[in-house]
């Protein structure tokens, strides 16, 4: 499996699960729904292993405008993030796994 789409997830969680697609469908909105309103929140969702959805705060910066040809203020603004677990980290990089022992 080299991508994974909303409805090739429910497919696989559906399949390992024995659940019906259109139970797996729910389960798995309701666990996005979930994480969203916790961000929308200013909280985190933290999975051990797989890694955590936090919210940044990118500052005020000085940005150009093309179409005016001058520079002006980008008002900070509030971002999702994502930073990966261990267990996550190693399993994408396994070679610098094998390079530390």
């Amino acid at each position: 499996m080299e991508n994974l789409n909303k409805e090739s997830l429910i497919s696989v969680v559906a399949e390992k699960t024995g659940m019906t697609k259109i139970q797996t469908r729910k389960a798995v909105e309701e666990v996005f729904e979930a994480i969203t309103d916790c961000l929308e929140k200013g909280g985190r969702f933290q999975y051990i292993g797989f890694g955590t959805f936090h919210v940044k705060t990118r500052a005020e910066r000085m940005g150009y405008n093309p179409s005016k040809k001058q520079n002006e203020m980008i008002p900070a603004k509030k971002i999702p993030a994502f930073s990966p677990g261990k267990t996550l980290r190693e399993k994408v990089n396994p070679a610098v796994v094998e390079e530390k022992k």
